[in-house]
């Protein structure tokens, strides 16, 4: 299993996952047979575990990725070094 889900992406999944999660279990308190509230515990339950583990199966179906993997082009824009601090061919 390759992760494919950005760190980002991961936090907001498992922030918004807890939170719908705290809102189902409130509404089945008062109506323990509401099936929209049931049915947004399992939602939010699938989403805190694909935040934790940081692989979506959806994002794998479709062959989509949130993930950065190429850090190299962020972090050096120059890929020629300066001949007073690198090597040089």
């Amino acid at each position: 299993m390759q992760k494919n889900v950005g760190t980002l992406d991961a936090l907001l999944r498992i922030t918004l996952g807890t939170a719908g999660l705290a809102w189902s279990a409130s509404k089945l308190m008062r109506r323990p047979g509401n099936s929209i509230a049931l049915m947004m515990a399992l939602i939010s339950g699938m989403k805190i575990a694909e935040g934790i583990t940081r692989f979506c199966p959806l994002l794998f179906a479709i062959g989509v990725t949130t993930r950065d993997t190429d850090l190299t082009k962020m972090s050096d824009p120059d890929p020629d070094p300066d001949p007073l601090y690198g090597y040089r061919p």
